[in-house]
This record gives C-alpha cells, structure tokens and sequence, in this order.
C-alpha cells in the first residue's frame, strides 16, 4: 500500500519529465521546471535546459508574476480573520480616495470589482514603478469599466488596490507584510521581492528564429502585489500544501476551503474556469485544479493543486512566450493521479454511536422524491437523493440540535428533527422542506396538507 509522501514509481517519475522535455522542446523555452506535490510534500522535480546558464533544479528562482496575486489574497484573508476588515465592507471604507466608489473587498479580490485590466500606458510590466509613484497613476482617470458585481474582468490594478489596503491597515510594506506572515511562517526562503543566486534569466525567443533576447526584469512599485514576486519550484510545492490544507500560523483551512470557493461568474463560453477568492479554479483532464498561472515578460509559471486527491504540479519557464505552463503543471497533475491513485482512508467503525441520532438514518421522502440520510463523523449528517440528480448536501452539526448545510443546494440552511408531544420523530424540516418517512405521510405536517381520500386510482 502506497504510505504517504512515498517516492513515485520509476515509470511516473519518466513519464514526468517526458512531458517537461517535450513542453520544453515544443515551446522552445530556454529552460523549464517542473515539481509535483503528493500529500503536501515535493516527491519529484525535473527541468530541461537548451542554454548555457546551466541546468536549473527546484532551488533555482523564476519569477512567478500572477502567482503573486494569491499571496496578496493571503495577507487580505488574514486581516479579515483577525476582524480588521470585513469582505463585504467598499475599499474606500479602508483605503480613501482612489475612486474605485462601492466596490468592495471581495470583488477586488475575485476580479469581479469592474475595474481595468491594466494600468494606463506604458505598459507596466516592463516600466518601473517609478512610472507610477501614486495609487492615481494606477489607476487612472477612468478606473471603472464595468458596473461592480456584475461580471468577472481580470484586473491587475485592483490587486495593486488590495496592497495598498494590507500596508494600510499593517501600518507595513506589503513585502514586509508578506515576508514575515506567509513567507517565513511556511519556510518560503527563497521567495522574494527580487532575485538571488541561483536564479534564471529572463528571455523573449524569436517567433522565426531560434534566437533570443534579453527581457527586463524592472520593480513593479505599486503593482507589485499584483506580479512582483520570485520563486521556486521547492517553495511553490510548500505553498501548495499550504493551499490544499491551511495552516493555523497562516491562514485556517476554512478560510482556504473559503477562497477555493468560485465567487466569480464564467466568462460565456468558458464553463470550465472561474475564480475564486485570488484562485483560478479549473476543469482540466476530468479533475477540479485550483491555483494560478502568472507571466511577466521574460518567465512563465503555474501552480495547480487537486486537493481531493491530494497531488499538485508547478511548472516554471524563462520565455516570454510559447510553453504553456497552465497546460504542462495540469498534464504532470493528471500523469500522477493517473498512474498512482490515491489509496482511500480505511473504513472505521464509530467510536461512540447516538441512538438519538441513529433514528434519523434512513430512506426519508420529499413529496414522492426519495432521499438518504446517512449519520457521518462527529455528529454530522449526510443527504442524497436515492434516484437520479436531485438536491443534497452535507451538514454540521450546531450546538443546538440542528444542523447546517455545507455544501450543495442546503448549503447555510438548517436541518432539524420535528418531534411530536409524545417524542415520535414526525418529519425533518430542511429550509421549509418537509421530510417525511412515507410519501406524502398524513402525519409527517405536509405543507398544504394530504388529500384525506390518500393514494387512489386515477378516474376512468
């Protein structure tokens, strides 16, 4: 039986690095990385090199671009854990002045604020942020584009906006901030601001030619919560962990599971990307991945995590185009999963089993619709339809007898057991759902009543 974190089989580990050859080959990338997560540990990296800086390995820094907006959402999940701000509450609440009106923290975080993709000219992935000394120059004199809430718009300056709010109310740099909460805490050592030996140059390769260019690698100043940060693929697979389960010293799983969570529309067409809260979430070789890709001129990167099966990918290359990394780290995520599936926990018994509870188990009827309810860990309570699609979901048991929806189309409403004046358990009242144990049971309190003829034959 596979333990946790054993070495992958020789047969995985080739079929691994055969696709970081050939993504490295076929994009014509000066060099690629790639590094794969099991059970929140590194168990493998590869790279393919076609240039003389030598062979680069998962200590080398690229820079991550993008990836670096996932970071930034960290730091603003903290402080609203910490009660200093609230999701919901408009930007301009914490941050006065920079005219983005009602727009508020959540959408800022999961792109749907309204606001621009990019900063005005010049382009500023390749100009200093001295270009842009203010949140004004970021900004812009139009900032909005589209009404607030209403659709997903990527935007670089709104996460230049969430930087902005952290160093607020931090009373900190941003980089300092995220050093000392994100980066130190999950032992990212060689992630940074700026780069340090060893680390990759970046490169434009000629789209005719098998040549190359130097790309510059500027301080993004204001925009650098929005695509400043350096890394490697060893830190990315610790973030990766960190991503799939949470970390109490960083941020609760909960709150991860939180920003897991889609909040923003799909674009029209595309049904299988959305965006959460600073994670793209994805469909990809039948699995759910969520993560980011990033690009700054010169590097390409992407991190994507299947956290039910417990496997993440990161792929890192030097070209300002032409590997697709996003496609590559889900491809690695797939050849793992694929080859090695993931062994599921043993089946145990309860330690301790209500009567009380046991009662609810069992076949229960919505109308004429037919439903289990199954008693799970502690105290929580599972509902599924018994034949074809229909509603359930997973509930957690409150202090007060009932229970609360996890998931699904219960998802916040609240469960209870009915009983009548002698204790008999009459029916589950789920978001004013009666849940009964007969079809439509006279006694079950039926919304509307049983006809009192019953169950009959239609006329003739």
């Amino acid at each position: 039986m596979t333990s946790p974190r054993e070495a992958l089989l020789p047969g995985t580990e080739r079929a691994l690095l055969h696709r970081v050859a050939v993504a490295q080959s076929e994009g014509r990338a000066p060099s690629l990385v790639g590094a794969v997560v099991r059970d929140g540990g590194m168990v493998w990296s590869g790279s393919r090199s076609g240039i003389g800086e030598g062979a680069p390995g998962a200590d080398t820094q690229y820079r991550i671009g993008s990836l670096t907006k996932t970071f930034t959402a960290v730091l603003v999940m903290r402080l609203r854990d910490e009660g200093l701000l609230d999701l919901g509450d408009p930007l301009e609440g914490h941050l006065p002045g920079t005219g983005v009106g009602e727009a508020t923290i959540a959408q800022l975080l999961s792109h749907t604020a309204g606001l621009a993709a990019e900063s005005p000219a010049p382009w500023w992935e390749r100009t200093p942020g001295s270009v842009r000394p203010e949140l004004a120059d970021v900004l812009g004199e139009h900032p909005r584009i589209h009404p607030a809430g209403r659709r997903h718009h990527y935007s670089n300056t709104g996460y230049a906006l969430l930087g902005s709010l952290v160093e607020a109310v931090r009373r900190r740099p941003w980089e300092e901030v995220l050093r000392s909460e994100v980066l130190e805490p999950l032992g990212m050592g060689r992630t940074s601001c700026h780069p340090g030996a060893p680390h990759a140059s970046g490169w434009a390769v000629h789209p005719w030619a098998d040549a190359v260019m130097h790309e510059p690698a500027v301080d993004l100043g204001l925009m650098a919560p929005a695509g400043q940060l350096w890394s490697t693929a060893a830190d990315l697979c610790r973030f990766a962990g960190f991503l799939a389960e949470g970390g109490e010293r960083v941020l609760g799983a909960g709150s991860l599971r939180e920003m897991r969570t889609s909040s923003a529309p799909a674009e029209p067409g595309d049904w299988d990307s959305t965006y959460g809260l600073g994670l793209q979430i994805v469909r990809r070789n039948g699995q759910t991945l969520v993560g980011h890709a990033g690009s700054l001129p010169g590097f390409v990167a992407c991190l994507w995590a299947d956290v039910q099966e417990g496997v993440a990918a990161v792929v890192l290359g030097n070209a300002t185009s032409g590997p697709l990394p996003a496609v590559v780290a889900a491809d690695l995520v797939h050849i793992v999963v694929d080859a090695e599936p993931r062994f599921p926990e043993p089946w145990r018994p309860m330690q301790e089993v209500d009567g009380g509870l046991l009662e609810l188990t069992g076949a229960w009827y919505w109308g004429t619709s037919p439903f289990g309810l199954k008693l799970v860990a502690d105290r929580g309570l599972e509902l599924y339809p018994l034949s074809g699609p229909g509603r359930g979901s997973r509930f957690r048991a409150r202090p007060d007898g009932s229970w609360r929806g996890l998931d699904g189309y219960f998802a916040g409403e609240t469960l209870r057991a009915v009983h009548g004046p002698e204790g008999r358990l009459i029916h589950l009242d789920l978001g004013s759902f009666a849940f009964t144990r007969e079809p439509y049971d006279p006694a079950g309190g039926v919304p509307g009543g049983v006809d009192a003829r019953g169950w009959c034959a239609p006329p003739s």
